[in-house]
């Protein structure tokens, strides 16, 4: 058994290691916050009166996940976030959340709003998966 490298000086190949690992710190002391997922799939009249397109109520027919994540005594301006195809990454000065997503979403096309008033994050994101493209054309 022989592991091909681009450079004979490295240990492992870059396809060896997890993506987001870098972001993993054991002994960083921030507490994780509450969150939650869920899944937004968009309808319209042939799906729900006619069943034209398919469509089931399943998370592989959905298109966005919605993370809404819980920051109580947290501003706008205190939150770092950052958004891989497999990873989200958010930062504040009091929680720290290293999530791995059930699905890989395409980092470019995601929105984040934060609502001062429930003290929530919420993030939707796009799914990216294959065969997206034959199965909601």
């Amino acid at each position: 058994f022989q592991v091909k490298s681009e450079n004979k000086k490295t240990i492992w190949n870059t396809e060896e290691v997890p993506e987001g690992s870098e972001f993993d710190d054991t002994w960083d002391p921030r507490e994780k916050p509450e969150y939650e997922i869920s899944y937004k799939q968009h309808v319209g009249t042939e799906d729900v009166f006619f069943g034209m397109t398919g469509k089931d109520p399943s998370t592989a027919c959905c298109e966005d996940i919605v993370i809404k994540i819980k920051l109580p005594e947290t501003k706008y301006s205190d939150i770092t976030l950052d958004i891989q195809d497999k990873v989200l990454d958010l930062r504040t000065p009091k929680k720290k959340l290293l999530l791995h997503l059930p699905y890989p979403v395409n980092s470019k096309e995601g929105r984040a709003r934060f609502l001062s008033e429930e003290e929530i994050l919420e993030v939707t994101l796009r799914v990216s998966r294959k065969l997206d493209f034959l199965n909601f054309s």
